[in-house]
Order: C-alpha cells, then structure tokens, then sequence
C-alpha cells in the first residue's frame, strides 16, 4: 500500500482544515487507517484511527471533539476533518495503514507528511 497524504498548509487559530490520504492499491478497504503528526523537537503521536469499516474510530484526548477521521474505501481515500485548531496543533502529519486497529500497534504503512501551521 502506498499512501499519499495531502491538505496541509498555514492557517490561524480557530480555522479548519481537511487532510486526505489517498491510497494505491485494491485492498485498502482491509486496512485499519490512523494519522499521526509530528511536532519539531517532538516524538510522532498518535491523532486518530478508524478501523477497516469505520465502525470504531480512536482519538487522542487533545485532538477529541475536534478532529474527525473518515474514510471512503469506493475512493481509497482517508481524512481528517480538523476543526478549532489550535497553535499546538502545528506539525507534520502522517497517514498510515496496518492490517491492526490500535494506537499502540506497529503501523506498517506509512505516507509522506503533509505540514500543518496553526497560527495565533
């Protein structure tokens, strides 16, 4: 699986923005989908999950009730709704895939970054 993210860019504080990961192959659809974002001088964390068939999602509690992750497996195509971002919310974010749903799973795939700019 290769995965593409995209929808990045600089925006202020209290502003929304949709990233989208579109992904290559036939069995997207069997894939657990997350996003991760890395911060300058940070360690990666985990954002959000969504399992194969969107019916369990997972969240970090800085990110819940703001962010939402979708998916369309017609589309091969996962997103990140972000609304209220915050300055914190500046970083890199990464899509990934794993046969696994679970924050603490390995990931197996992963894409590019898409950067994010929270201004204040």
């Amino acid at each position: 699986v290769q995965l593409q993210a995209s929808g990045g860019g600089l925006v202020q504080a209290g502003d929304s923005l949709r990233l989208s990961c579109a992904a290559s192959g036939r069995t997207f659809g069997n894939y657990a989908m997350g996003w991760f974002r890395q911060a300058p001088g940070k360690e990666r964390e985990f954002v959000a999950a969504t399992t194969w068939n969107a019916q369990n999602t997972d969240y970090a509690d800085s990110v819940k009730d703001r962010f939402t992750i979708s998916r369309d497996n017609a589309k091969n195509t996962v997103y990140l709704q972000m609304n209220s971002l915050k300055p914190e919310d500046t970083a890199a974010y990464y899509c990934a895939a794993n046969w696994l749903f679970g924050r603490f799973n390995e990931w197996t795939y992963w894409g590019q970054g898409t950067q994010v700019t929270v201004s204040s």
